[in-house]
Parts: structure tokens; C-alpha cells; sequence
């Protein structure tokens, strides 16, 4: 299975040295030197990576023969693609990957069908799965704990406590008039 892990950036000083836009959780793994990777499009690859550092909170990488900064900008805004092993699991206990997920039923903890996850998009502050309800419209599910109670792959679903609104369009409004409404003095 083919797992996009980076995007090249721009080139990085004069010996061929590229930023990348990291796509994994394991950088560490999967954009180690020695690691041969996939390309899109493939006219461009495979790509080898030689040496990697970080600097200034970017990750910066040369690959085998690319040597200089014109080699290394003709290399922009390609993806970089990791072959991995489908039943490869990730290292931390509650991580997934984004294929593990596609296509999970989503219910509630009631066991009222939402829809499948259909795209998982990554956020900087969090992970959204994208869901398909049953009547083709989509429902955006913050991948929260506090949401996302339970991630079942061997029943192949995930079960969800959504807050009022969430799902639809009944959500709950609280506010002051509620209590004058009610007859309660102040």
C-alpha cells in the first residue's frame, strides 16, 4: 500500500537541499536517510534520501544526485511516497492510519447510523473525518477524543458521542430569556 509522507518545498541553500511539507506522524521512520520513496508524478522518481536535519523547525532533505539548488527546485511540489505493509500498525496505542479508517461506519453510541468515513482531511489543530450520510450529504466529525469515543477495525466502525448540532440541526440553545420565559423572578 503507497502512503504520501511529504511534499517537496522550496529548494534550500546551494547544495541541493529541499524543504518538505511532513504528510506522516513518523517522519523519523519513513523520511530516514537511506529510504527510498516513491514519486508523484512518477516521471520524477524514486527518490533516495541521502541526508535529512532540521532547521529553524523545518525538515530539510538532499537526495542522491541532487547536488545543487537548480536540481533540487526542479523537485518542487512533488509528493513523496512510502510503500508500506497494509497490516503495519502504528507505533502508539489509539493512532491510525488515515487507510485504517476510510470507509468505517460511523454510529453513535445509541447505534444510529451517521454514514462511512469517506476522507480523513488534516488539520492544524485537528484531524476531521469527512462523513457520507446515507442521504449522499456529508458531516465534518472532529477526530476528538471526547467525540470519537471508540474505533473498532476488526467490526470495521467508529462510534461517536456528537454534541447537540453536530450531526443535525437540533442543537441546544441555553440562554438568559429561558429563565424569564419560565416565570423565574430575578
Amino acid at each position: 500500500m503507497q502512503l504520501v509522507v511529504a511534499r517537496i518545498g522550496r529548494a534550500h541553500g546551494i547544495k541541493g537541499e529541499v524543504t518538505v511539507e511532513v504528510r506522516t506522524d513518523e517522519p523519523e521512520l519513513r523520511l530516514a536517510p537511506g529510504a527510498v520513496l516513491a514519486t508523484d508524478p512518477a516521471s520524477a522518481g524514486p527518490l533516495t534520501i541521502a541526508t535529512g536535519r532540521v532547521h529553524s523547525g523545518r525538515l530539510l532533505l538532499r537526495f542522491e544526485g541532487v547536488t545543487d539548488r537548480n536540481a533540487a527546485e526542479a523537485l518542487r511540489n512533488i509528493l513523496l511516497i512510502a510503500e508500506i505493509d497494509p497490516e503495519e500498525l502504528p507505533e502508539g496505542e489509539d493512532e491510525y492510519y488515515d487507510h485504517q479508517l476510510i470507509d468505517l461506519d460511523v454510529v453513535t453510541e445509541d447505534g444510529i447510523e451517521v454514514g462511512r468515513i469517506t476522507e480523513i482531511s488534516h488539520l492544524p489543530s485537528q484531524d476531521l473525518f469527512i462523513v457520507e450520510r446515507p442521504d449522499g450529504g456529508e458531516v465534518l466529525i472532529p477526530f476528538v477524543e471526547e467525540i470519537v469515543t471508540e474505533i473498532d477495525l476488526e467490526e470495521q466502525k467508529a462510534v461517536i458521542a456528537p454534541p447537540p448540532g453536530l450531526i443535525d440541526d437540533r442543537a441546544e440553545v441555553a440562554s438568559s430569556r429561558d429563565a424569564e420565559d419560565s416565570g423565574e423572578e430575578s
